[in-house]
């Protein structure tokens, strides 16, 4: 089936950080999809209303009522991918935020929009007290976002039926949002699943990692606990967001040209 209209919704992940920056905006999964839409279905049009740090509830809030207004039946595709971070705030609420994740899929289904929804990767490979939490935490949400999806017959992307994800790799260097190969490969599993033309190889592991020294894992470590997790730590004493201020880049639907460097 082809559609006319694609419309992003979530946080981080779909905005696009980390991958490559053009016009000063995050590339991502999302854009790299847009680009193959437009190319394929005649009077396409696209709108991204991700911001980075959203809550479940921010995009039940802001994002979902102004992609409704846009959404013109079936032939309007919606991606919904929210939650990831109140599952890693410290005091979640896991039955609120599955209720409000669910109020979500449900309203977009009501517009009459094709529903497309994300799992989270659970076991990252990391094996620290912290993973251990936000694995078992994340593996009761991706059981609701299954069963939601089942439900109400949304497409449905779960990262954790394939192992190659879970290769460090394709994490950009904060350690928690996609790289621009991660963004690539993210595109190419939506195109694969729309029957757009896309990499058959997205799924290939990539050659094994080489061994670093103990004292570069040192440095890694370091540099990354100063460069991310200071500054994510001080946001969350002061009570703020990465997203604060932020915008929508695509806030509206647009005839997208499609960008295929």
């Amino acid at each position: 089936m082809s559609y006319k209209r694609f419309i992003a919704l979530g946080d981080s992940m779909t905005e696009g950080m980390s991958d490559q920056i053009i016009d000063g905006n995050y590339r991502g999964w999302a854009d790299r999809a847009a680009d193959v839409m437009a190319a394929n279905w005649q009077g396409f049009s696209y709108a991204n209303l991700a911001v980075r740090g959203k809550l479940v509830k921010q995009v039940l809030d802001e994002q979902v009522p102004v992609a409704i207004e846009m959404v013109d039946g079936p032939s309007t595709l919606v991606s919904f991918h929210a939650g990831a971070n109140d599952v890693i705030r410290p005091k979640y609420d896991a039955p609120r935020t599955i209720a409000t994740y669910n109020e979500g899929v449900d309203r977009l289904v009501d517009s009459g929009a094709t529903v497309m929804v994300f799992c989270v990767l659970e076991d990252s490979g990391a094996k620290t007290r912290t993973a251990q939490i936000w694995k078992e935490r994340f593996t009761v949400f991706n059981d609701n976002v299954r069963r939601k999806a089942a439900e109400v017959n949304a497409i449905l992307f779960d990262p954790n039926r394939d192992d190659f994800w879970r290769d460090p790799r394709f994490i950009s260097d904060d350690r928690l949002h996609l790289n621009a190969e991660g963004h690539r490969r993210v595109a190419q599993a939506v195109l694969a699943r729309l029957d757009l033309p896309h990499d058959p190889d997205w799924r290939k592991k990539l050659p094994p990692m080489e061994e670093i020294t103990t004292l570069e894992s040192l440095a890694i470590n370091l540099n990354w606990f100063y460069k991310y997790a200071i500054p994510w730590m001080g946001r969350r004493l002061r009570g703020r967001s990465s997203g604060d201020g932020r915008s929508p880049k695509y806030p509206e639907a647009i005839a997208w040209q499609p960008r295929n460097s």
